[in-house]
């Protein structure tokens, strides 16, 4: 079951394209975070999205928001993906315990065994505030994630 807006974020730490360990709680008083959870780099809907929060990372990504793209793919695909998309925001790899955190957020789809477009907005104090699972095969409306990170920053 995902997080329900109002609830506190799951806490979790991931190793990113890098091999640096990113913790979700590191970022409490500091910054809100936008998880993005997506099945697999390098497939076609996912490197759209992607594609588009990367060509307006500005919307998504400022001096109050830090964007986390999660999926259950190892650090070395995330980091071949990143170089070739020009990613430049973390991309987090949920790869062992195999989508541990997925499943945490309620987005595992543990007989195929990769993350379901999930996102979720935690802000400053780890509490969700924005909470949308979209089926497999089906794009997001990144607009809502403009208008919940706008919300949360009073804009």
């Amino acid at each position: 079951m995902s997080p329900e807006v109002g609830t506190e974020a799951p806490d979790f730490t991931l190793k990113n394209q890098n091999r640096e360990d990113v913790t979700l709680s590191s970022f409490r008083g500091e910054r809100s975070v936008l998880l993005v959870f997506y099945p697999f780099a390098f497939s076609g809907i996912c490197t759209g999205e992607l594609s588009a929060v990367r060509d307006d990372l500005g919307s998504f990504q400022n001096d109050e928001v830090q964007v986390l793209a999660v999926s259950c793919d190892h650090p070395f695909a995330l980091k071949a993906w990143a170089d070739a998309q020009g990613y430049e925001f973390p991309l987090l790899s949920d790869f062992w315990p195999h989508g541990r955190v997925a499943q945490d957020y309620g987005v595992l789809n543990s007989g195929a065994g990769f993350a379901l477009r999930g996102t979720f907005l935690v802000d400053r104090e780890g509490v969700v505030r924005f909470a949308e699972v979209n089926a497999v095969g089906e794009a997001r409306d990144q607009n809502g994630w403009r208008r919940a990170v706008a919300a949360l920053a009073g804009v």
